[in-house]
């Protein structure tokens, strides 16, 4: 068996990556594909790797935490999916982009070290990022909420590769939760392990969410008139009907924070855009990029 854990990160999927993929189940079963419900999981996961402390879990102890995940009789793949793999909300920031990545994926590979593992991990522009997470955690203080941190130098590279170094084995992909409505179809079934020609029910539910009824209604007669010879092809197209009929109120996000100028947002996304160029380079990892 193989775990896909996808990591998050906060604020990238609000939880439609598992919605869709629990919509599929039978179609996923037929591949001995299990996703369980997150009930299932989070907090056993939590609360063990907790107890653990870094250390491997018997062989005994994995077989009780299994049975209790898992209700299928044969799995070959298991996809565990939570934003807070990575960190719980209130440690996200500390002098750092999530400081604890590395050693807390690793505590929860340790739940499992016998079985092999793959990650799943969205990025995001911390301008967008940082005010998101400012209003879940409603600080005293902009002080109290970077703890240290400067908002014009954080990384997701630094990120990832504290998540190599702890988990040097395990297979990494990444994408941009800004490229994500042209990717989607790419990141389920990189996370389902599926080959391309399987159809999954509720693949263009981001793109419904995004985009006026009208668009939606021309730009799927055009698939089906025009039927893409490759992937890029169509997001070549996809990304011409969200340019004409994207739904702003859904697409523009207006970014306030205390302090902030739009001197500041735009060098934070200058640096952002340079950070994901370099992690596109990473040989370790799997870029998807639009």
């Amino acid at each position: 068996m193989r775990i896909a854990y996808h990591l998050g990160a906060h604020f990238t999927d609000d939880e439609r990556l598992l919605r869709c993929l629990l919509k599929n189940r039978d179609v996923l079963m037929q591949h001995e594909i299990v996703v369980p419900e997150p009930k299932r999981y989070r907090t056993l996961l939590r609360e063990t790797a907790t107890k653990l402390k870094g250390q491997a879990a018997s062989l005994d102890d994995q077989a009780l935490i299994l049975e209790q995940i898992i209700e299928e009789d044969r799995a070959a793949r298991l996809i565990l999916s939570w934003d807070s793999f990575l960190s719980l909300p209130n440690y996200v920031l500390k002098d750092r982009l999530y400081p604890a990545a590395g050693e807390r994926v690793r505590a929860f590979c340790q739940i499992f070290p016998e079985i092999e593992a793959e990650f799943h991990l969205a990025i995001r522009n911390p301008a967008s990022f940082l005010p998101l997470l400012y209003d879940r955690l409603q600080p005293v203080s902009c002080a109290e909420f970077l703890a240290g941190a400067d908002p014009l130098n954080l990384y997701w590279s630094d990120v990832i590769e504290r998540i190599l170094d702890s988990n040097p084995d395990a297979p990494l992909t990444i994408w941009c939760d800004e490229d994500t409505p042209l990717v989607w179809p790419e990141v389920l079934r990189s996370v389902a392990g599926l080959p391309a020609d399987v159809v999954l029910q509720g693949e263009d539910d981001l793109l419904t969410s995004l985009m006026s009824g009208e668009g939606m209604t021309r730009m799927q007669a055009y698939l089906d008139s025009h039927p893409p010879q490759s992937v890029m092809q169509r997001r070549k197209i996809v990304s011409a009907f969200l340019d004409k009929f994207a739904l702003p109120e859904r697409v523009d996000q207006d970014i306030e924070m205390p302090g902030w100028t739009a001197d500041m947002v735009s060098e934070m996304t200058a640096t952002y855009e340079e950070d994901v160029a370099r992690i596109a380079q990473m040989d370790e990892i799997t870029f998807l990029a639009p």
